[in-house]
């Protein structure tokens, strides 16, 4: 998928009728892979450049404040230069708020698409410990079964926290292991054993079965959702 750079209501001529092209030419993509049922990265994308408009109407300083990581200094600059040049510019300052007002609606219009999508995913997400669950549950694996009722998808998971702007915040990390056919010898308790003797790293591990009737693409949804309610999961079991 062809992205939107991160300054891309700034970059080059200031043109309304020519960033609007550009904008719908970006959200056709999006809405295509949300029709597949294809979330991720569209999602966090499409989330990612509505903060950064709204940031950046808001206040000129959001770069520094918000996006460090994705945002070189070269953009940073660039568009604190155009901040100041909007005040000074009636006609370029009325211009730009106009890309910005019609991205923000539009791209909108986009997040409650995909959330809608991303809130059926996870409604239908059945959690589960598999076994005796350790008090460390930082790692560990996550089993992942979808509606086909075929395979046992494992994936080694890891959690980690993180700080910005005073908050912390809990992250994951899966790597892919293993598919197990789903059949009488396969049960998840058996899957739990082998896994262990196999990997002598985590000899007592948290092992969280994840389930669905759902039959959606499992990189691009499933395995990110899946992610994403295993971490809440824990957290609220932990408290």
């Amino acid at each position: 998928m062809s992205s939107l750079s991160e300054t891309w209501f700034a970059d080059g001529y200031i043109d309304f009728e020519q960033k609007k092209y550009t904008l719908l030419a970006y959200l056709q993509q999006i809405t295509r892979y949300f029709n597949e049922n294809k979330l991720y990265p569209q999602l966090s994308d499409v989330i990612f450049h509505y903060n950064n408009l709204v940031a950046f109407k808001e206040n000129k300083q959001f770069l520094q404040q918000q996006f460090p990581k994705r945002l070189t200094a070269i953009n940073m600059e660039r568009l604190q230069l155009l901040y100041e040049q909007m005040i000074s510019d009636d006609e370029l300052m009325q211009e730009l708020e106009n890309i910005i007002q019609y991205a923000i609606k539009k791209m909108n219009g986009a997040i409650r698409e995909g959330t809608e999508i991303y809130e059926f995913v996870e409604g239908s997400l059945n959690i589960s410990p598999v076994g005796l669950i350790p008090l460390d549950t930082q790692e560990g694996y996550l089993f992942l079964c979808d509606g086909r009722y075929r395979d046992i998808v494992v994936y080694e998971y890891r959690l980690s926290i993180f700080e910005r702007h005073d908050e912390k915040y809990r992250g994951i990390h899966t790597h892919y292991l293993d598919t197990f056919s789903k059949d009488l010898v396969h049960t998840c308790e058996h899957i739990k054993t082998t896994l262990i003797r196999q990997y002598k790293k985590l000899p007592n591990p948290a092992v969280y079965r994840i389930e669905t009737n759902l039959v959606f693409p499992v990189n691009e949804t499933l395995l990110p959702i899946a992610k994403r309610s295993l971490v809440k999961y824990i957290a609220t079991n932990a408290a």
